[in-house]
């Protein structure tokens, strides 16, 4: 039985990349139940779109805003967990457009005690220019420009002779994952305490491993397209590694500044 699906959208100031996410949300072959745009700040006109395909769409779209004091994506992430309302979380960055199967593949892998990853096909600069100025949602495994090509092969056939269970903390992507929302409770959420860019997919993967959750690796299908960005900033990377230094030393299964207080409140 498929699990019903709340699928999360994180964005900041970047709507013409969220419109073609959500539009491709919308024209999912497995539709979600609800959308959760989780918005780490951005100005109003982001607020605005999201209320368009709000009214226009139906599936439930949420608009989940928190101020803007820096980049805070693990708390951004944990405000739209807590307002789910469905047993399995989708989360995807703004800038990923979904493939049109992409909700469907991640629940068919769906299983207790595991979370997935999810591949990813790169654009470069010049297609993802292309893709925002035609609103382009879908992409041939031969056009020019797509880095990791091979990602872009969508083969459901042989899907589950190339998925496994992996365990390389080099490999997680916050980008494309899926998870149960009772797994993301025990562990609680994503920690806040990593403020700024880097290490806190990592930091949440050797959490959930070590409460003896499996990630387990889509290929072949349960993929995105993601659209080019410069890097972010690496000004506070050396002490978001001492957090997840921390965790892996301290074997970690929970975090402190997580998930539970959107409960509590």
């Amino acid at each position: 039985m498929k699990p019903s699906v709340s699928l999360v959208i994180t964005t900041y100031n970047r709507k013409d990349a969220l419109e073609l996410v959500l539009l491709s949300a919308l024209k999912q072959s497995d539709p979600p139940q609800e959308i959760l745009v989780a918005d780490d700040g951005s100005r109003a006109d982001t607020g605005e779109l999201v209320l368009k395909y709000a009214t226009q769409s139906k599936i439930p779209i949420i608009h989940c805003w928190q101020e803007d004091t820096g980049f805070r994506l693990a708390a951004v992430r944990n405000l739209a967990i807590a307002k789910a309302r469905y047993d399995y979380i989708i989360m995807v960055d703004g800038d990923m457009i979904l493939h049109r199967h992409f909700v469907r593949s991640h629940s068919k892998y769906a299983a207790p005690n595991r979370f997935l990853q999810g591949s990813r096909v790169l654009l470069n600069s010049k297609l993802t220019q292309h893709a925002l100025n035609k609103r382009l949602i879908n992409f041939s495994f031969f056009l020019r420009g797509l880095g990791n090509r091979l990602n872009a092969l969508y083969l459901p056939w042989l899907s589950r002779l190339f998925s496994r269970e992996i365990n390389d903390l080099t490999r997680t992507r916050g980008c494309n994952q899926s998870f149960w929302l009772i797994d993301l409770k025990e562990v609680n959420g994503f920690n806040e305490d990593f403020v700024g860019w880097g290490r806190e997919d990592t930091e949440f993967m050797v959490r959930m491993l070590n409460s003896g959750k499996h990630c387990f690796k889509i290929k072949l299908e349960g993929f995105g397209y993601h659209l080019y960005h410069p890097e972010s900033s690496k000004a506070m990377l050396p002490a978001n590694q001492k957090i997840l230094d921390d965790a892996i030393a301290l074997n970690t299964r929970r975090c402190s500044n997580g998930l539970d207080k959107y409960f509590s409140a």
